[in-house]
């Protein structure tokens, strides 16, 4: 039997009725999501769905080679599921969310402990995983850090400065994202759209427009796609030359560092340029563009981008002329390409190990149909590569925009949506530029957001960090951080 034929098949911004989804008996369900992932699909949305008394599991798998993705959903129940985790460990954080949210119990699930609500979890030593040995250590960093970030615990063991374990605690900011958008979309939706992540602006907001022409039927204009690429290129070159400086800072390379920090705010710029706000508030909305940018606007947007792009690639060119300081990142956290895949890595993280995982190549959807961008990818899986796909994609990214300043399509009259369709559900996947952003949106018999399912980039990336640090110094943890550099409250929802 083909176990295609267990799921409803989609692309990547589309919709389907909801009785299309085959519903399976528990055990059939769990069953079929685990011979589809042995085939080589991966999880891209894995949770719960209130039925009355009861809850059902929605499984989203995306099968990249083919730019098909796949639904299934199980039959109400109540109490436990077989756990995919030991098996399949991209499942981990989505079963531990679903336990945590609906008390649904993963039957056999290796370490069951609260994903963002339970705040309790740093003073009780059991939610943590402990090392036994008369030269074992622990190192405790956060939740309360120094710089101006958002809380987050780091707990180490280590053998001397080796690290063994690294876990990671998260949730310190859960502010009831998904919650909130039930019932919607409201009039603030959009806006709370916009702070998932709030360096991932254009990100979230783009999955969430296309997730919703998807549910209304209403394809948006070619000069909206158009805004939403160069918005999210802009979006990707302000925090890779943030990152690579920060990277270079960790260093001590300061003409990058410093030149660096400057340019990221150049990026922003010209992002305020196109809509007033410098992270892009506004400036993508569903079934249309709110941004008309006039030929005069883009000539100075053009002119000025071109000098900001060549200051970026000029100031990292310096930390790559530099031996002493490359040599530094070189096989420092690494992770390796089958562990990668294992875990479900996605975004720059996969890239850096060796996986070809973009969503522009592999789902592409809005202007990315007619415009690709290369793929820059690395195979080593340390900070070097990661440092390294970062310079190869502004590279990329700065080809791009340059030459879609050159050829804007025409500004189109278009529908502003008004009413979503009952009972469907849309599944929206953007390349952010830490990675897969997935909106999961399913609708009510009154077109209402019956469920909305938020997975940034973060939530499959988190572990990758965990690992890195694995038989590393304890003193690398630091330029490992920066090289991941994952969001905090993109994961605390």
């Amino acid at each position: 039997m083909n176990v295609l034929n267990s799921f409803a098949l989609l692309a990547n911004g589309e919709a389907l009725d909801w009785n299309q989804i085959p519903e399976y008996s528990l055990s059939d369900f769990i069953r079929n999501v685990s011979e589809e992932l042995e085939l080589g699909a991966r999880m891209v949305s894995f949770f719960a769905l209130p039925e009355g008394s009861e809850k059902r599991l929605v499984a989203v798998l995306a099968l990249d080679s083919s730019s098909v993705l796949c639904v299934s959903r199980s039959q109400p129940f109540s109490g436990s599921f077989p756990s995919l985790t030991p098996k399949y460990p991209e499942a981990h954080l989505f079963e531990r969310e679903i336990y945590e949210q609906y008390g649904l119990l993963p039957l056999g699930h290796p370490w069951l402990k609260p994903v963002r609500k339970n705040l309790n979890v740093i003073q009780d030593p059991k939610n943590f995983f402990s090392v036994e040995g008369s030269e074992i250590h622990e190192v405790s960093v956060g939740p309360v850090h120094a710089g101006v970030i958002e809380p987050g615990h780091f707990r180490f063991q280590c053998d001397g400065e080796e690290v063994l374990h690294l876990e990671i605690a998260l949730g310190y900011q859960h502010r009831g994202i998904e919650e909130a958008l039930l019932g919607g979309p409201h009039r603030l939706s959009v806006y709370q759209i916009e702070t998932i992540a709030g360096d991932t602006t254009i990100g979230h907001s783009s999955a969430y427009a296309q997730a919703l022409e998807a549910l209304a039927g209403v394809q948006a204009p070619l000069y909206a796609l158009w805004v939403r690429a160069i918005a999210l290129e802009l979006e990707r070159l302000a925090n890779h030359t943030g990152d690579l400086g920060a990277l270079a800072n960790d260093v001590a390379f300061i003409p990058t560092s410093s030149a660096c920090g400057k340019i990221r705010g150049d990026f922003l710029n010209l992002t305020a340029l196109l809509c007033g706000n410098r992270f892009g508030r506004g400036m993508v909305r569903p079934g249309f563009s709110p941004i008309d940018c006039e030929p005069k606007r883009l000539a100075l947007l053009s002119d000025r981008f071109e000098q900001t792009l060549r200051d970026a690639l000029q100031a990292v060119g310096w930390f790559w002329d530099s031996a002493s300081s490359r040599a530094r990142f070189e096989q420092v956290g690494s992770v390796e390409t089958s562990m990668a895949a294992k875990i479900g890595l996605v975004g720059l993280a996969a890239r850096s190990c060796g996986l070809v995982r973009d969503v522009r190549f592999d789902h592409p959807t809005g202007w990315y149909r007619f415009a690709q961008v290369p793929l820059a990818v690395w195979p080593d899986g340390d900070v070097f590569s990661r440092a390294k796909v970062r310079w190869l994609e502004m590279q990329h990214s700065g080809e791009f925009l340059k030459e879609q300043f050159n050829s804007p399509p025409e500004p189109e009259s278009a529908e502003k949506i008004t009413r979503l369709a009952p009972d469907k559900l849309a599944v929206s996947l953007i390349e952010g530029w830490r990675g897969e952003i997935c909106h999961v949106a399913l609708t009510d018999s009154e077109g209402r957001f019956r469920r909305y399912k938020v997975t940034d980039p973060s939530f499959h990336n988190w572990m990758g960090l965990a690992l890195a640090l694995r038989n590393q110094a304890i003193s690398d943890f630091p330029i490992c951080n920066k090289s991941f550099n994952l969001s905090y409250c993109g994961f605390d929802l």
